[in-house]
């Protein structure tokens, strides 16, 4: 990591803070309206839909499957870095596993019933809840099988393209060290160990590219050129390259509408919530007006939030979030210092090497 400018840091720092918590609000603000068509939302928050967060979970500003799987995303890229310095470095394998310790918080009450390296994340109570997880992601990492990480070559749930790839894979793109085509097969490795067809993990490796674009100063407009471009090298890209050029059109064909969303699909399988996220980031006048547009169509809500809540969150930084939306933000504590760590581990890893970092980031 070349040496950054105290600038450059809390530049960092507030993006992938923004970037967090940006996808966090997306996704707390979908979570109420997921499974409601366009028509009944409309019909119960009035013409412009949903303005602000509907209780979901038993509470205002619940997040969902998403943003866990997003957090331990991080958690395992953390661990990854921490295991580099070991002599050890194969992220897909720690990213692995911090899946698996998601998938054990779907499962039992709480940490207090569980053994092993949780570290800091996995003793976080309130992240042991079911929020309507995808089923790709369950059973890609339980049953009798689910230490065998999925690969290209024997992927997860090969016939699988939900969403559950792309709503995880932001985390990817904060790493700006890296160039775009490793970012991309990382989240490409990373997404087959639970959805192994090529749409889906195309998907989550495009998206990584845009956050990743945008977290290093970069435009929207040239994150998704540059997804584009790197798309084409793969085989069976067809699927994402089309729905994000249906997403560049959608930006051309006149003012943003619920219904031009609705053109662009309704997000559940991972090219759909894509497009919308993307399509959404790219018209919103600012952070809000971006989020409620992702999340007012009939169709999975929360992640197309969770899109395009993370790439205006990485775009703006954290300053730019609506302050009203963060303060009913569920486990906003965790996601600002899991963020901070993420940033600590990166820009200064070899500094934090002690017992205490080890309890928080425990490597196998």
């Amino acid at each position: 990591m070349p040496l950054w400018s105290r600038a450059q840091q809390q530049d960092f720092r507030s993006r992938v803070r923004g970037c967090l918590l940006g996808g966090a609000i997306g996704d707390a603000l979908g979570a109420g309206i997921e499974f409601e068509s366009l028509e009944s939302i409309r019909a119960a928050h009035g013409p412009a839909g949903v303005t602000g967060y509907v209780p979901a979970y038993g509470r205002a500003g619940s997040v969902t499957d998403d943003t866990q799987m997003t957090l331990f995303t991080l958690d395992g890229l953390i661990r990854a870095h921490v295991q580099r310095d070991g002599g050890s470095w194969h992220p897909p394998t720690d990213v692995h596993h911090a899946y698996l310790r998601w998938a054990a918080t779907q499962y039992d009450w709480g940490p207090d019933e569980r053994k092993g390296d949780l570290g800091w994340l996995g003793r976080q109570e309130w992240l042991y809840a079911q929020r309507a997880p995808g089923q790709a992601c369950l059973s890609g990492l339980t049953g009798p099988d689910a230490e065998r990480p999925g690969t290209l070559e024997a992927p997860r749930n090969p016939e699988s393209k939900g969403c559950g790839t792309v709503m995880r894979a932001a985390p990817f793109g904060l790493l700006t060290a890296w160039e775009p085509g490793l970012v991309f097969q990382l989240a490409v490795e990373c997404s087959v160990l639970t959805h192994g067809h090529p749409t889906g993990y195309l998907s989550a490796g495009a998206f990584a590219v845009i956050v990743h674009t945008v977290a290093r100063g970069g435009t929207l407009e040239e994150g998704v050129h540059l997804a584009l471009a790197t798309l084409s090298d793969h085989p069976g890209h067809e699927e994402t390259t089309t729905a994000l050029r249906k997403a560049l059109d959608a930006v051309r064909a006149g003012e943003p509408s619920a219904e031009r969303v609705e053109e662009l699909g309704q997000g559940w399988v991972a090219e759909e919530a894509l497009a919308i996220g993307v399509y959404c980031a790219l018209v919103a006048h600012d952070v809000k007006s971006g989020l409620l547009l992702a999340v007012n169509h009939s169709g999975d809500s929360d992640s197309t939030g969770v899109v395009c809540g993370s790439l205006l969150g990485a775009l703006h930084g954290e300053t730019a979030l609506p302050p009203e939306l963060l303060a009913e933000l569920e486990g906003r504590g965790t996601m600002l210092e899991l963020a901070d760590d993420f940033v600590l581990e990166l820009l200064h890893g070899p500094e934090l090497r002690g017992p205490a970092w080890s309890e928080r980031y425990p490597v196998k």
